[in-house]
């Protein structure tokens, strides 16, 4: 019998942090993960920042956007920053380039429910993330939550 996880050992592999939580650990978050506060949501429907958070709301999840320059996103109040989710969160999804995901990952570290943290693919904030980790927190970089969902073992999954 073949490993369900296999596939997300192979995207995991393709990280450039080998420190990421491992397949077993990811999929146990996405299956809590219920609240997801999105930074850098785009409302362009063609950007992944705005197809990936759509595929999660489509899956069940509640997607709240984070974004500066939009009002709604998804049907959904967008809010100017993180600090400006009032709601408790599971999980911080970030959508911003490397050089601007710093101070992200620290407002996620400072959240009091402390949810997972999760950069997109090609998204890195090592010093943040070592910090994060150091604090007790689940982070993620350099790895497509759409590509991990999806490989989650059909069994897995909660109900869309």
């Amino acid at each position: 019998m073949s490993d369900p996880l296999a596939p997300i050992a192979a995207l995991l592999a393709a990280s450039v942090d080998r420190a990421n939580p491992d397949p077993e650990t990811l999929r146990e978050l996405l299956e809590a993960a219920r609240v997801v506060a999105v930074v850098g949501m785009s409302r362009n429907p063609a950007k992944a920042a705005r197809r990936v958070p759509s595929y999660l709301a489509a899956k069940g999840m509640d997607v709240i956007p984070v974004n500066p320059h939009a009002e709604r996103i998804l049907g959904r109040t967008a809010r100017p920053t993180l600090d400006q989710v009032d709601e408790p969160v599971d999980l911080v999804l970030i959508f911003r380039p490397s050089q601007e995901a710093g101070p992200f990952v620290e407002h996620a570290t400072r959240r009091p429910e402390e949810p997972a943290i999760w950069l997109q693919t090609g998204i890195v904030a090592p010093e943040e993330v070592a910090r994060a980790r150091e604090a007790g927190r689940t982070v993620v970089q350099d790895l497509c939550i759409f590509q991990v969902h999806r490989s989650l073992p059909q069994g897995a999954l909660p109900p869309s």
